[in-house]
């Protein structure tokens, strides 16, 4: 049953990691959600979102990225996600809002995926492909969902891994359902591979850097995160 009308309109902000959830939760009129990698779990929690009144969809974090010159920390627009062959645009208005605001982010193809890109030849692979520049696994199911309901949606998202850097595997072994990082798996895989311990560090000084770049953008923003139509 559709809360439509009984509670004030909000933005629901969608992404996969909790500490994402929790920056655009500071915004006012902003609900947020993590996926924690599970598509399928972020779908359904989109849908309650709207159900509650949930006016637009933002997908709003980190991404991996695609092509060469972009560094960790890189603020990304999207202008259209990519999917299976599917093309999704992004809302004209907020996306130009959201340009507006920011003032140097890049406005770019996003590219969606249903696993994460371990390899940089992955990465080469999927930009040769579709072009995009970046990818995440929440962009396409925040469009698809949205074209569904005839709601507007944005993307904004920061390089967390750029196009050169490979994922070890303990960075995968600590992602939890709820978007939380479980530090035991991921120290029981180092104990069995500490050969990642290099690239694990370098993953986590460029994951530091795109949230703070993400923070940043969220101040930016204000209430909605830009979004300017909420009843």
């Amino acid at each position: 049953m559709s809360l439509r009308g009984e509670t004030p309109g909000f933005v629901i902000a969608a992404g996969g990691l909790r500490i994402e959830a929790q920056i655009a939760a500071r915004s006012a009129r902003v609900r947020s959600v993590a996926g924690g990698g599970d598509g399928a779990r972020l779908e359904e929690l989109i849908e309650h979102s709207v159900a509650e009144g949930g006016q637009a969809i933002i997908s709003f974090g980190i991404a991996a990225g695609l092509a060469p010159g972009m560094a960790a920390g890189a603020c990304l627009i999207g202008s259209e996600v990519l999917h299976e062959g599917q093309s999704y645009s992004a809302d004209a208005a907020w996306t130009a809002r959201l340009e507006e605001l920011l003032g140097s982010a890049h406005l770019v193809a996003i590219a969606g995926v249903d696993r994460p890109l371990i390899s940089a030849l992955e990465k080469r692979a999927l930009h040769a492909e579709s072009g995009a520049v970046a990818a995440d696994m929440e962009s396409h199911i925040v469009a698809r969902l949205a074209t569904r309901h005839g709601l507007p949606f944005a993307v904004l998202r920061v390089i967390a891994d750029p196009a050169e850097r490979e994922i070890p595997a303990a960075a995968l072994a600590g992602m939890r359902r709820d978007g939380g990082v479980d530090l035991l798996a991921v120290l029981a895989s180092l104990l069995k591979h500490p050969g990642q311990l290099p690239a694990l560090l370098r993953l986590a000084a460029d994951s530091r850097r795109a949230v703070a770049t993400l923070l940043r953008c969220h101040n930016l923003l204000g209430p909605g995160l830009g979004f300017a139509d909420l009843d």
